[in-house]
């Protein structure tokens, strides 16, 4: 029996296919939630008195550095100025202070990172964007990396180079 003595090929390296890692672009914040819920009379209102009581009695110091993502998680009709005014205490405090979740904020600030990408560069490439990482890259991320992209690149593609769902393939 004769052992074949030529070199292994990476044919997803000879390929040219461009990795794109979207955990590149997150967010380095420490984030804390804070949510107008526990504010709110019985679940369901928000009383102006009673909440400016609380937000003055409330220990703000753990949101020090971080940033802040005002949200309300209950079904309730929150006034905006109920939004402001917790930003005005945590501003001081907090490193950045966010109206919405801390992954509405992931996929903000992924976002505003993408777009300073000179998606030229990528013309005419074989595209595979990463999936299934280590860290929690919000959908909405997804679509504005292929929406940046689709102008330019031949080919769009999901997952691993050795595993991929085909999304898009320029028509020339």
């Amino acid at each position: 029996m004769q052992i074949n003595q030529e070199p292994i090929k990476n044919r997803v390296d000879e390929s040219g296919i461009i990795t794109f890692n979207l955990e590149e672009y997150f967010p380095n914040d420490e984030i804390m939630n804070f949510d107008l819920q526990p504010f709110l009379f019985q679940g369901l209102i928000l009383r102006e008195k009673d909440y400016r009581k609380a937000l003055s009695e409330f220990d703000f110091e753990p949101f020090k550095n971080k940033t802040a993502c005002i949200f309300c998680s209950a079904d309730a009709i929150v006034p905006i100025w109920a939004f402001m005014l917790a930003a005005t205490y945590l501003q001081p405090v907090a490193a950045k202070v966010f109206y919405g979740t801390a992954e509405q904020f992931i996929q903000q600030a992924m976002t505003d990172e993408l777009q300073k990408i000179n998606f030229k560069s990528f013309q005419a490439q074989r595209l595979v964007i990463k999936g299934c990482g280590e860290k929690p890259v919000p959908a909405g991320v997804y679509v504005a990396i292929t929406n940046f992209l689709l102008p330019f690149a031949k080919t769009i593609m999901y997952g691993e180079p050795c595993s991929t769902v085909p999304l898009f393939k320029r028509k020339d």
